[in-house]
């Protein structure tokens, strides 16, 4: 028998309630959603939010939407999966939190693969206005469309990916990018300061406004082919990660946190860092969003089909 089709999303259960399930469990709460949280801990957060119900173990509810939020870890994910689906069948959409693992690896062993999607949030993920969502390998148009329209009541603006890929887009977007940083970095070409001052005061501001393809429609796509031509044959390959990367993370340089990666961090606030970026970034994202009073000429988007030319 198939399992019912999702045609409402109004029960959220979030497994795991770390920094990003707490968050994320905020988001749908101020939005008037149903929400519940398993978690080791549950008993200890009983009554700490009369908003949310807790649990150790999953409850008898139906929930409409599993969000699960437990650590990067292939076979921990799975688990999880088969303990909703033993509970409730196929009956709720369960999504994966995941920001770097392979979907389709994460739903090799699911009874219900149909019912099966990532959503990608970014820390921290009360303030970020993006979320991305990705359908597992056989979940169908519909469902992520109705997971996208639930996400936008929460007042997120989302990505929607109709084929799993690693990494989702932004991720995929960002290594491509630091790939050729960390590059340049490891030869001497450049300085992680130069590096990014040319990402605050150059590609950044270029893209909050024109993002980055529309940008290569106003510079001219002629141009740009000609420097394709030029330049793509002399990027760093990208085939392996960077082995800096991972000698640094290996001696314990790992960034804010351990005082020490790119930059020296010792004897700053680490909080304080968070609070700031996070802060700036909200007033940024306001600040995009508002009204400057000038007319905002936007083009109409074309189909994927006719821009690979089928």
């Amino acid at each position: 028998m198939s399992p019912p089709n999702t045609l409402v999303i109004k029960n959220i259960l979030i497994f795991g309630y770390g920094v990003m399930g707490k968050a994320v469990a905020n988001t749908f709460v101020k939005a008037n959603f149903k929400v519940s949280v398993v978690s080791s801990r549950g008993k200890q957060l009983s009554g700490t939010d009369e908003r949310i119900a807790f649990y150790e173990k999953l409850p008898d509810a139906l929930p409409d939407l599993v969000i699960e939020f437990v650590p990067e870890n292939l076979e921990d994910k799975k688990e999880v999966y088969r303990l909703v689906e033993d509970k409730y069948k196929g009956a709720p959409l369960i999504s994966s939190g995941t920001s770097g693992l392979d979907l389709i690896k994460l739903a090799s062993d699911l009874v219900y693969p149909k019912r099966f999607l990532g959503l990608h949030y970014f820390m921290p993920a009360e303030t970020t206005s993006v979320v991305e969502v990705m359908a597992g390998p056989s979940c169908p148009k519909e469902d992520i469309d109705l997971v996208s329209k639930v996400l936008n009541e929460t007042g997120k603006e989302t990505v929607v990916l109709y084929q799993p890929v690693v990494g989702f887009l932004i991720n995929r977007l960002q290594h491509i990018i630091l790939h050729e940083c960390y590059n340049l970095i490891e030869n001497g070409v450049a300085s992680p300061a130069d590096i990014d001052m040319s990402a605050r005061k150059m590609l950044g501001p270029r893209m909050c406004l024109n993002g980055l393809i529309q940008q290569k429609d106003i510079s001219g796509l002629r141009i740009h082919a000609d420097a394709q031509r030029s330049i793509v044959p002399e990027l760093h390959p990208i085939d392996t990660p960077n082995q800096m990367i991972q000698n640094m993370v290996n001696r314990g340089e790992g960034g804010l946190s351990d005082g020490k990666g790119f930059y020296d961090w010792s004897g700053i606030d680490v909080e304080k860092v968070r609070d700031q970026a996070s802060s700036r970034l909200k007033d940024l994202s306001k600040y995009l969003a508002s009204d400057s009073g000038q007319e905002i000429i936007e083009p109409k988007p074309r189909s994927l089909d006719k821009l690979v030319g089928k």
